[in-house]
């Protein structure tokens, strides 16, 4: 494997753990961005929603930026735009200045998702192995520094760009420095091969090939949402924890990701994505079984720690399955399948609310549940001709996902 490869896959993971931080930074101190800004209850819910919806458009627009400019160029300038956005919302004291600042976030937060999974579908081409898990394994390895270091902000009562500006002085220079290693495919470069003309195997891409990989993906983040929102509310108000050991079946969550992600490209490489995919969807089912029958409060943290290590598989791998499907068009592809990342996010919370305050919350806990079990339906889109790396079986590396290396 040449160092110019090793050096993209380095900045790459890079990248995600610099993203894992800075979006954890701002969802775990939304009570003290609240605060600063006096946005009331009844709005707080259209800021929220306006981030990942801007992120949609965000997401659709890099897909028609990357006809024009490589994927790398738009992951090296949205990241800083990500950062200082984040600064913006610590610093401000104003609305209009939250507003903006959140605005920008959800904009850039799109184009980075996007070309962030662009590269790593292309770098595992060039591999000729799964590598994708690792990419997001170092995202959740982010997400718990952030979320961590919101803690220590919030138990000293630190202001909050006093929390986020080291941050932001450490990360973007690193990231703008890591960003000159970036490795892109071979038509993601300016003047490179059209989509059309690069369409090869998987030609253009055609919506209902990528449908099931798009409801894959929405429900995988239903889920995802639904224990970042209400884990900590269900083992106290439902399970009847106290509000210490409500807050950490999310911690927990967070660390079996981390874990299952670590290891889950050797499991992909040995067995083949379909398997891992249909065995994280049938142990994520089974934990939101358990939350929902759950006696008591350690019942419910086993629940969500198989939901860790179950969820934790399914969103890297339908990436990695677009790249797959549209060899030829991946960027395209990552792009489109990227945004029903945020129709996840933004269904997850108001239904599993909704079904709580209607019916139960233990009988809202099984919806994420049978929304997981349909990606068993949709497990053949994540074989490949041939669908198995490495283990004994290793495949010619040309039948990979994504795109090869341009030497960058």
């Amino acid at each position: 494997m040449t160092d110019v490869l090793r050096r993209g896959r380095a900045s790459l993971a890079f990248s995600f753990f610099a993203q894992g931080v800075a979006f954890a930074l701002l969802v775990t101190r939304i009570p003290a961005i609240q605060d600063r800004h006096g946005v009331s209850d009844a709005l707080l819910p259209a800021f929220l929603a306006a981030v990942p919806i801007l992120a949609g458009v965000g997401s659709v627009s890099t897909e028609k930026l990357v006809k024009r400019v490589p994927p790398s160029r738009v992951l090296r300038w949205s990241q800083p735009v990500v950062l200082l956005a984040l600064l913006g919302v610590g610093a401000g004291d104003r609305m209009v200045v939250l507003a903006v600042s959140l605005a920008a976030f959800g904009l850039a937060v799109g184009a980075l998702d996007s070309s962030m999974n662009m590269l790593g579908v292309s770098l595992q081409r060039s591999y000729g192995r799964s590598i994708m898990l690792s990419f997001h394994a170092a995202y959740s390895l982010g997400g718990i520094l952030g979320a961590s270091l919101a803690w220590v902000g919030a138990h000293w009562d630190l202001a909050l760009w006093v929390s986020y500006l080291p941050v932001v002085v450490v990360l973007l220079p690193a990231a703008l420095v890591g960003s000159r290693w970036y490795v892109d495919g071979e038509a993601g470069v300016v003047g490179g091969p059209s989509e059309k003309e690069a369409g090869g195997e998987g030609g253009p891409v055609v919506f209902k090939m990528l449908l099931p990989l798009c409801l894959v993906m929405c429900f995988a983040y239903i889920g995802d949402s639904t224990v970042s929102n209400w884990s900590a509310k269900y083992l106290q108000d439902v399970l009847g924890s106290s509000e210490q050991l409500a807050t950490v079946p999310y911690n927990v969550y967070m660390v079996t990701t981390l874990l299952g992600r670590a290891i889950g490209d050797f499991g992909v490489r040995r067995f083949g994505a379909v398997t891992v995919v249909r065995g994280g969807a049938l142990v994520a089912a089974l934990g939101f079984a358990v939350v929902a029958v759950a006696p008591g409060a350690w019942v419910g943290m086993l629940g969500f720690t198989l939901l860790g290590l179950g969820l934790c598989v399914l969103v890297p791998q339908t990436f990695a399955a677009a790249g797959r499907l549209f060899p030829g068009a991946s960027d395209v592809a990552v792009a489109r399948l990227n945004v029903f990342n945020y129709v996840g996010f933004l269904i997850g919370s108001p239904l599993v609310g909704a079904l709580g305050d209607v019916w139960s919350y233990r009988g809202a806990m099984l919806v994420p549940m049978v929304l997981v079990l349909v990606t068993l339906v949709y497990a053949r889109s994540f074989d490949a001709q041939p669908d198995r790396y490495g283990g004994g079986h290793e495949r010619p590396r040309t039948a990979d996902v994504g795109r090869g290396s341009n030497g960058l």
